[in-house]
């Protein structure tokens, strides 16, 4: 469940002297032996650690993706960063064993990292046969959709709303919202002249750049321990990608610091179990790596204050 292809050319289009290097050891099988390498590093370590860290292949670390420097004072990792490709596949057949076929596949120099199910209203379909094609017509045990081994998140789209889930499981997946909200109710806004209600999901999340970003620096594996009454010890993964309103949030705290500097307070509004935590984290991490637009940075150090103990641990561990 990978572009070999686009993998290869990535591979050889910025890590030429690596590339060499194992091609003087296994000639014509080197193609074959970085494509075995890789697929088992995906399957082992997940889609997302090995984008981020890369593979190992003969002694050498090739990396899959390069995600741009928090400064501007290396220009080799910002020529690197540009490298990137990021594809969009239509109508992608997936399966060996049927010929469904998925309305949009995005990759990320080969490697599929986001699904989409887009509906039209027009045709008598919603976002709701959106969500119901993954839960019934979706495999879960299809490689490209297994589990943090290859893509990191799904969303169901119509004109009007945006749901998304980052864990297939047949009839118990699960889809929470990915809209801007319409003043205090759900949904979204009238979308501007011509446009849909639901252009900021390409124009804003999966434009290039932001894509690009939330895989770097947003999405994370939680690992949950919890014990059973009989004390055995349950992990429970979950795959955390940001909701619309924690992105928006982190980006203008970012941003505004960015041009405002220090000594400024700012109020963000959540509502229970709107996922203040992550929030909470992504910014205190984004800040602590805040740059001005002269490579300055802007904070020395970042601190947390909660007056609740319950969030006291609970925002440390996601931290």
């Amino acid at each position: 469940a990978i572009f070999p292809a686009e993998v290869l050319d990535f591979i050889r289009a910025t890590q030429r002297k690596d590339y060499d290097r194992v091609v003087a050891i296994l000639k014509d099988k080197t193609d074959d032996q970085i494509l075995s390498d890789l697929v088992k590093w995906l399957d082992t370590y997940g889609s997302l650690a090995t984008i981020r860290h890369g593979f190992k292949c003969y002694g050498r670390t090739f990396r899959v993706a390069f995600f741009r420097p928090a400064h501007g004072l290396n220009p080799d990792l910002e020529s690197l960063y540009k490298a990137n490709r990021v594809s969009l596949t239509r109508q992608l057949a997936y399966s060996a064993r049927n010929a469904n076929t998925l309305d949009l596949t995005i990759s990320l120099n080969g490697i599929p990292v986001a699904t989409l199910e887009l509906k039209n209203p027009m045709t008598g379909q919603t976002v709701q046969h959106a969500i119901k094609q993954y839960q019934h017509d979706r495999d879960p045990r299809e490689p490209i959709f297994e589990f943090k081994r290859r893509t990191l998140v799904h969303f169901a789209a119509d004109p009007d709303e945006v749901y998304m889930t980052t864990k297939l499981a047949g009839k118990a997946t699960y889809f929470l919202p990915f809209n801007r909200g319409n003043g205090t109710a759900a949904g979204n806004p009238p979308g501007e002249p011509g446009k849909y209600r639901t252009a900021y999901l390409w124009e804003e999340a999966l434009q290039r750049d932001s894509l690009l970003d939330i895989i770097a620096r947003f999405l994370h594996l939680q690992v949950e321990e919890k014990r059973t009454a009989s004390g055995q010890k349950l992990k429970k993964e979950s795959m955390i990608f940001p909701r619309y309103h924690q992105l928006r949030a982190v980006r203008k705290l970012e941003a505004m610091s960015r041009e405002e500097g220090t000594g400024h307070n700012y109020l963000i509004e959540h509502s229970a179990g709107s996922g203040k935590s992550n929030t909470i984290a992504w910014a205190a991490h984004r800040l602590s790596s805040l740059h001005t637009a002269n490579d300055e940075r802007v904070f020395d150090t970042v601190v947390v204050v909660t007056d609740r103990r319950v969030l006291d641990q609970q925002l440390q561990e996601t931290i």
